[in-house]
């Protein structure tokens, strides 16, 4: 079984350790705890890992956040993989720091990524993982926010909800995402 796992994120030096880059933060860390290393290809860098039979495609997009669904859609028909197998994983203010919330389907919430992605796949009946980024910012300092970088506390859990998120996309590939949703939103 082939899944197609999309780490959102904008490259470039600028951008790394920002908020906005916790999807690229999670391939990182599960890439490096599989030993294994992303080549660069055709809208992005991709590489393969091996789970309890399944494989997962990660997809770093090299399209910037608001061109995501390029990627998005070019990998998910050179791989062939259905829409229920591919999972998104993006920053949100509106979840408190650290917290996780998969769903299935749903809007993009604003979300420039998520909204190129449901328009170049035509549907936003996709599954995605929201990561809290957290928020206690006034309208108008949402980009400054979302572009910067972490703080020193968040920099140091940030390797524990990188695990918990690799936990939950491995549960997601091997249990199904009814009941990976019912053991990590919440």
């Amino acid at each position: 079984m082939n899944y197609l796992i999309v780490g959102l994120g904008n490259i470039g030096y600028e951008y790394v350790h920002t908020r906005h880059n916790i999807g690229f933060s999670v391939l990182d860390a599960w890439a490096q705890a599989s030993n294994i290393l992303f080549e660069s290809g055709r809208y992005g860098s991709t590489a393969v890992v091996r789970f309890k039979g399944r494989t997962f495609h990660l997809l770093k997009p090299s399209t910037y956040m608001n061109l995501s669904g390029k990627a998005v859609n070019y990998w998910a028909q050179s791989l062939k993989i259905p829409l229920e197998n591919i999972l998104v994983i993006v920053d949100d203010m509106a979840l408190p720091f650290g917290s996780i919330r998969i769903r299935k389907k749903g809007s993009d919430g604003g979300h420039n990524g998520l909204a190129n992605i449901a328009e170049c796949l035509g549907t936003q009946a996709y599954p995605r993982m929201r990561i809290g980024i957290g928020s206690h910012l006034g309208f108008g300092s949402q980009v400054d926010f979302v572009l910067g970088k972490w703080t020193d506390e968040e920099t140091a859990a940030l390797p524990e909800i990188c695990d918990k998120a690799i936990q939950a996309v491995k549960s997601f590939g091997t249990i199904g995402i009814d009941r990976t949703m019912n053991q990590y939103n919440g």
